[in-house]
């Protein structure tokens, strides 16, 4: 006898959709990224990550006991700031204005919420982590009365509420509202045009629709809201396959797998043939932790349907960095320059000299090297975040989000780079924003990079701009 009619419609709601997962010939190189991304978690002088937690649980191979050892170091990192309740701080939030230099850590605490949901078996987050990541949104907004923009960035807060909702805690109709509005206006991100932050909204959309947090009249708003933006996902495809730029694909990639458009999108596809022939470029464990998820077929918002007894215990460790520093001898010459176009700069080039660094080096070690050859000539300072060091200050110069100015790093190689921006800066957002024609380099040769300065390392000969512009 044959199966139900019933049952035979709802098969393709429990099967999984085979086009919705890699090509099976790239599963050996899927499962060597997990591997690396592995290796370098184990390392103990790296700070604990909540999205390389994230990454480790959402893959299809596990080593269980590394990925304990990795939640209780998460644990201890978060166990200060937020393990006590909002009353038993006492006058924390009179001591810690969030008018003040430090904003609120929306993001960060809502990857660590994300990533106790991950944990198997679940962890039950503390109540006074939910209490502080509703206060951090509220505080949040507070920033939008004065800038228009909550005080971190709308990546920040749509990642708030996503938590929030993955964690099935209901959120105040309002504090949707505000991410309705500022997508139906595109405020986003810069130009409204950051990938990554319309989709961690879309899926924030999704999951509260999904799990029937809200009335029937919003699930409805949102359900279009999300249709909207994967729409606009796939229309900003361009012919190689990326959308926004090969780091923003991965989110836009999670937001058709949430909404099933994987399944019938051809932008999905063709992005994520884009990804397997890119996978060079997710070398560091933040940007390895960011593309993982989508190559195993997965969204955030299958975190909270992770089934233990389905995890193989079958992931062996790579040790990255040992490969890495017997891999790069040598040394190398980038020629690093600093622009000012704005008005009030009294000299559109304020530096430019040749720095010579080890063959390995980093933007990072780049600039240290400018510093430590010419301290007179050349200082600057980073801001650490959960994304690793942002570069917040060069030539005394500083990039203030209040003041909507940014350092935008760009680059002039000897070699062809993928097109893509990374916001130094405006922590949470990648977006690609037109930017004016270089004086001393033809513009049509100018890249903006498309990772961060602990991240990027320079070819030999390579040009690298700081600019200080506007957004």
């Amino acid at each position: 006898m044959g199966l139900p009619l019933v049952l035979l419609l709802l098969l393709p709601a429990v099967l999984p959709a085979r086009c919705c997962e890699p090509p099976e010939g790239s599963a050996g190189a899927v499962r060597a990224l997990s591997a690396r991304l592995l290796g370098l978690a184990g390392v103990p002088e790296r700070d604990p990550d909540p999205a390389v937690y994230l990454a480790l649980r959402l893959a299809r191979e596990h080593h269980p006991r590394l990925e304990r050892r990795y939640l209780e170091r998460l644990q201890e990192a978060f166990q200060h700031p937020f393990g006590r309740s909002l009353q038993d701080h006492g006058r924390w939030d009179a001591e810690h204005s969030m008018s003040a230099a430090e904003p609120p850590h929306t993001g960060r605490l809502a990857l660590y919420l994300l990533g106790l949901r991950a944990t198997c078996p679940t962890h039950r987050p503390h109540r006074s982590l939910v209490t502080w990541l509703k206060y951090y949104l509220e505080e949040d907004w507070t920033g939008s009365r004065r800038h228009g923009h909550p005080l971190t960035n709308y990546y920040q807060y749509g990642l708030g509420v996503l938590a929030l909702c993955v964690h099935h805690k209901r959120v105040r109709e309002e504090v949707i509202r505000r991410l309705l509005t500022a997508q139906h206006h595109g405020r986003l991100g810069h130009s409204g045009s950051a990938v990554d932050t319309e989709a961690v909204v879309a899926l924030a959309f999704t999951c509260l629709e999904r799990r029937r947090l809200v009335g029937t009249e919003l699930a409805a708003e949102l359900r279009a809201a999300a249709h909207r933006a994967s729409r606009s996902m796939a229309e900003a495809q361009g012919p190689d396959g990326i959308i926004g730029n090969i780091y923003s694909t991965p989110w836009a990639l999670q937001v058709f797998l949430a909404t099933g458009m994987c399944q019938t999108e051809p932008a999905f596809g063709h992005a994520m043939a884009a990804l397997l022939d890119n996978l060079e470029a997710f070398s560091t464990a933040a940007t390895m932790a960011q593309v993982l998820p989508v190559l195993h077929g997965r969204s955030y918002l299958d975190i909270a349907s992770l089934h233990c007894q389905e995890e193989p215990d079958t992931l062996t460790p790579l040790d990255v960095e040992a490969l890495a520093e017997g891999a790069s001898p040598g040394s190398k010459t980038v020629q690093l320059v600093v622009e000012c176009p704005l008005p009030w700069c009294y000299d559109l080039k304020l530096y430019d000299r040749l720095v010579p660094v080890p063959a390995a080096a980093s933007l990072l070690d780049v600039l240290q090297a400018a510093a430590a050859l010419e301290p007179h000539d050349f200082s600057f300072h980073t801001q650490d975040t959960f994304q690793g060091p942002f570069l917040t200050e060069v030539l005394g110069l500083e990039a203030r989000q209040k003041k909507r100015n940014y350092w935008q790093l760009l680059t002039a190689p000897n070699i062809s780079l993928q097109m893509g921006e990374w916001w130094v800066g405006v922590p949470g957002e990648v977006a690609g924003v037109p930017h004016s024609p270089m004086a001393a380099v033809s513009p049509q040769t100018v890249v903006p990079l498309s990772t961060g300065i602990a991240d990027y390392r320079p070819q030999d000969k390579e040009i690298l701009i700081l600019r200080l512009s506007e957004w």
